[in-house]
């Protein structure tokens, strides 16, 4: 068995940022980081344990370099770092599950701790074939597409909704109630380690219900600009994509692998 572990910060136990920027601009950065290493080794420790004969971690946050990665278990692979020709770098069709680790709600979710869709700066929100969605069901999307499925997936409690509406057969792990951008009731990280362990090893011995998650293709893509000369940008410097009011561009794509 194979698997990925996709690792992104702001769904990670007492991880909440600051008002008035990013997460990796406030004090709570450093925390993160350290707190990423410990929820991904302990699902690492599961995958082990349940009998995985690779395990691939990967810096999915911001530019792909913020985990001390000498604190990962050793026995992994690490994927880290920007440019990669597509998300999941390393999966193939011969893997058995992806995981997401701190994960978080799509833009538009009332009172989702630090919600966005890939950026936080550039959009209102994402739609494909009309339903707004956020990374969670875009990279299950993305993972699909080489027919592996989602199998768990770990954040705040708007985050665990969001996962069971998109993917109803994946286990999940609360790890915070949210109350706001930047307010949530935590659990303890070290209890939040240990609720991912036995959610991952749940996971795994139910491998046989996970199901693939795709897109009916073709994929009629809008993004909804927070700026106006962003949506201009977009239009005018891709031909693929049209302007649909002064915040908002569309395209039409194929497959999910052509668009990110």
């Amino acid at each position: 068995m194979r698997f990925l572990v996709s690792v992104d910060c702001e769904g990670l136990a007492c991880v909440v940022g600051v008002p008035g920027g990013t997460l990796t601009d406030s004090p709570n950065y450093a925390f993160a980081c350290r707190q990423a290493v410990r929820e991904a080794n302990a699902a690492v420790r599961a995958l082990f344990q349940m009998g995985a004969e690779e395990v691939i971690v990967w810096d999915a946050h911001g530019g792909g370099v913020n985990l001390p990665y000498d604190e990962l278990d050793e026995r992994v692979l690490v994927a880290l770092g920007s440019g990669f020709n597509r998300r999941f770098p390393g999966v193939d069709e011969t893997f058995s599950g992806v995981l997401f680790i701190g994960y978080h709600a799509m833009d538009n979710t009332p009172d989702a701790v630090l919600a966005h869709s890939y950026s936080s700066k550039a959009y209102q929100w994402m739609e494909v074939n009309g339903e707004q969605v956020g990374e969670i069901a875009i990279d299950a999307a993305s993972a699909g597409e080489r027919n592996v499925p989602v199998i768990f997936v770990s954040g705040d409690d708007k985050c665990v909704a969001e996962a069971r509406r998109f993917l109803p057969w994946v286990e999940t792990v609360e790890t915070k109630r949210a109350f706001g951008w930047n307010a949530a009731l935590s659990k303890h990280p070290r209890r939040a380690e240990r609720d991912i362990e036995e959610g991952v090893r749940r996971a795994v011995s139910r491998l046989s219900e996970m199901q693939v998650f795709r897109f009916q293709s073709p994929l009629t893509v809008r993004l909804r600009y927070k700026r106006l000369e962003d949506a201009e940008r977009a239009s005018r410097g891709a031909s693929c994509w049209r302007r649909v009011d002064a915040y908002t561009a569309e395209a039409v794509f194929e497959r999910i692998s052509d668009w990110m």
